[in-house]
């Protein structure tokens, strides 16, 4: 049976089929549909771990009990995951373990463009790297026999197009993998440096035979069009290349990015009077290919960009100096920037510092549209978790200079703020934190976390209450407030109190998304343009659903939900 997949949708079907039992990850886009699809098939235990960290945790210790694993995550996740990742190659698995990340290049849902082939490098770990939805499926299967032949985890390496985009996949059955007998060995899964010492060995013993299996492995293909001109490629890039040279080209396609071959691409090379490499990002097969003598056409003589995704158009503008024809616009087409959606709860909360002129350390999620124009409200994103963290140094160089808040999201809050809170309080700090809880998970669509009483499977889980978990690291309960922060004026009132604290607090800003299904809607509203002077008052919340028409506000009733910010805005009620 073929079925058209996406390559996220095919990953999860190859996981299902090659015998998967365990399954733990934290959303993260482009990698999150992998998890939501593994939680759809019967024999595959599937859940949202708190973070990246504890998900691999949870797979290798599934995997060292027995149980085939998988976890997955975005690129910037495998940072949060690094200091399990380096140990799994030194223990050893017992069921094969596979780790999923997906990068991100072009960046259209990430703070950096991170290239996750170096952690595979560094960890000395397999790398696999599929080109279409028909590979996902392929490699995620075989990524298993791969790991239990070599006692190893192995990255599984997608990209934001190869993830997003479909095509066909042959489907095939489970293969029903029985849970292997616990076997206790302190030497082999005890990491303190006597045993450490020893299992570094093992490491190099079995990336050196992986480096011999990668020779005439499966994964690496050629196809031989002619003597003038060779690629050697991997993942998405072998589609552009392809669809830029046809036949015109021969093609080394590596489907194993580490260990990279040596004797596969010397011979490759040799066969051909021109070598170009095409990869995204940093030039990783291009300095391996350079290492090895070989002089090709890439990135570092600056033919190719190091930044951005690469597409065909691309492809054949460098390399072809063929510009297709286009059209050239009279006016070049206004810009049209992200922004909160309609009844967002975030808003408000942003409205609200930008007016009282406050400094905002903001945070990862939706939330950090709030750095947009016409809001405007936040200073400093890093990563999860760093805008506590960030705001408490900040805070201990600069005094009562400045007054600083920080934003958080609750599903974040969860994934790396308690420690920062902790850090707050142990460390005498008297910042200000909004949590922003929205009921869910949101910038990646909707997953539930430890906070929303349920689980991936939809079973029933202990609904954690924010005040209570805040209260627990040392927050004086009297400075743990909740608002609505759709109520503009109570939440003002609120925040200028508790910036004057003199302690750690925490403003808890509790209103669901305004797209999950269980949300309040309210009717649409309307603007009496009689009364309406054009002020443009309710313009700066930056809600999409307004506009100014003819010098009169207006709001597009298909879109509006009641949320009833911009009705607090109008001075003259001319909205309502």
């Amino acid at each position: 049976m073929r079925k058209l997949m996406l390559g996220n949708e095919a990953a999860a079907r190859g996981l299902y089929e090659a015998g998967v039992r365990f399954v733990s990850s934290y959303p993260g886009t482009p990698s999150t549909e992998i998890t939501e699809n593994t939680a759809l098939y019967d024999g595959v235990y599937s859940e949202w771990a708190p973070n990246e960290k504890v998900a691999l945790e949870a797979a290798l210790g599934a995997a060292v009990g027995g149980g085939r694993s998988f976890c997955g995550m975005k690129h910037v996740g495998l940072n949060v995951a690094a200091d399990p990742l380096f140990v799994t190659a030194y223990t050893g698995i017992s069921a094969g373990m596979v780790i999923g990340v997906a990068d991100d290049p072009g960046m259209h849902s990430s703070q950096n463009e991170q290239d996750s082939r170096h952690y595979a490098r560094a960890a000395k770990l397999p790398m696999l790297e599929p080109a279409n939805s028909r590979e996902c499926r392929d490699y995620a299967k075989a990524a298993y026999e791969l790991s239990e032949r070599f006692d190893t985890p192995v990255i599984f390496r997608l990209t934001t197009r190869v993830s997003h985009s479909r095509s066909a996949v042959e489907l095939g059955e489970r293969e029903e993998i029985p849970v292997k007998p616990y076997v206790k060995d302190a030497a082999k899964h005890v990491m303190m440096p006597a045993n450490a010492k020893r299992r570094h060995y093992d490491v190099e013993a079995h990336l050196a035979a992986l480096a011999e299996y990668a020779e005439d492995c499966p994964f690496n293909t050629v196809e031989e069009n002619g003597t003038a001109l060779g690629i050697i490629t991997a993942g998405n890039c072998w589609n552009y290349s392809k669809e830029a040279y046809g036949k015109t080209a021969s093609y080394l396609k590596l489907g194993m990015l580490n260990p990279l071959p040596r004797k596969l691409i010397l011979d490759f090379a040799s066969k051909h009077e021109m070598i170009i490499v095409v990869e995204e990002l940093d030039p990783v097969i291009e300095e391996h290919c350079r290492s090895l003598g070989i002089n090709v056409i890439g990135k570092q003589d600056g033919v190719l960009p190091m930044c951005g995704e690469y597409s065909e158009e691309l492809l054949r503008e460098r390399l072809l100096g063929d510009e297709r024809p286009h059209c050239e616009l009279a006016d070049p087409i206004p810009p049209r920037p992200p922004v909160l959606c309609p009844g967002c709860p975030h808003r408000g909360v942003f409205y609200t510092l930008a007016k009282l002129k406050l400094n905002v350390s903001g945070d990862i999620g939706c939330y950090t549209l709030g750095a947009v124009a016409p809001l405007s409200a936040i200073d400093t994103v890093y990563c999860m978790g760093a805008s506590i963290s960030s705001l408490h140094g900040a805070c201990k160089v600069r005094g009562e200079e400045d007054k600083w808040v920080s934003v958080i999201g609750d599903s974040t809050f969860m994934h790396s703020g308690l420690t920062g809170l902790v850090n707050v309080v142990y460390n005498g700090g008297n910042t200000t934190t909004l949590i922003l809880d929205n009921s869910i998970t949101g910038m990646t669509g909707h997953q539930d976390n430890p906070l929303t009483g349920k689980t991936l499977m939809g079973d029933p889980a202990p609904n954690l209450c924010l005040e209570d978990i805040c209260a627990s690291l040392g927050v004086p309960r009297e400075h743990i407030r909740a608002v609505d922060p759709q109520d503009l004026k109570a939440l003002e009132d609120i925040v200028k109190e508790e910036v004057k604290a003199e302690c750690p607090s925490v403003i808890i800003c509790r209103r669901p998304c305004a797209l999950l299904k269980t949300a309040v809607r309210k009717p649409a509203l309307k603007v009496d343009t009689g009364k309406c002077v054009g002020c443009r008052s309710c313009m700066k919340i930056g809600c999409p659903c307004i506009s100014m028409v003819d010098k009169k506000a207006r709001i597009d009733a298909s879109i509006c939900v009641g949320c009833g910010l911009c009705e607090q805005m109008c001075r003259i009620s001319a909205i309502g």
